[in-house]
């Protein structure tokens, strides 16, 4: 418990401390956020299912070993869904926490729970409703690859982002 509330504690930390991109930078990502989600209302497909947009090619966000602090990469996945989810206040998503075969059920079942905890938290400091998500660990139950190996096993180090209802 301790562990958790001081990565939560130090996450928040780094989320306020992170250098922010220039106000130019973040008037340009507004205006292709909106871009894309203007094409793709103006297609009827939402941005997050629409194949051509970032938000429904990058879902996943990955872990280290054992791990479930953001890497760098997973911050920038989390913050292109966490911009979405706030101008789409309606829109609710499922975080399903996941491990590889590594360790036992109940580790691995705790695991993914926390990896889809630290994904919600990340979103809610970004200022996504908590009421727009929910969490769910599926453990080592739901592979991504198979096989006995650390590339076959750091694909299923994830967190998956699923939105309205999606399986």
């Amino acid at each position: 418990m301790k562990r958790i509330l001081i990565s939560t504690l130090f996450l928040g930390i780094l989320a306020g401390c992170a250098s922010s991109p220039s106000m130019d930078a973040n008037k340009d990502a507004g205006t292709a956020a909106s871009a894309n989600s203007n094409s793709s209302q103006s297609n009827s497909i939402p941005a997050h299912a629409d194949p051509k947009n970032a938000l429904a090619q990058k879902r996943s966000v990955y872990f280290a070993l054992d791990e479930y602090a953001l890497q760098d990469d997973g911050k920038d996945i989390v913050q292109s869904h966490a911009a979405y989810l706030s101008k789409n206040p309606a829109q609710k998503i499922t975080i399903e926490g996941n491990a590889d075969e590594q360790g036992s059920r109940e580790y691995n079942l705790a695991l993914g729970q926390k990896r889809a905890h630290a994904v919600r938290t990340a979103m809610t400091v970004l200022g996504v409703k908590e009421a727009q998500i929910e969490t769910i660990s599926w453990g080592e139950e739901r592979p991504v690859a198979t096989g006995h190996t650390e590339e076959a096993w750091s694909k299923n180090r994830r967190a998956d982002i699923k939105y309205g209802g999606e399986k």
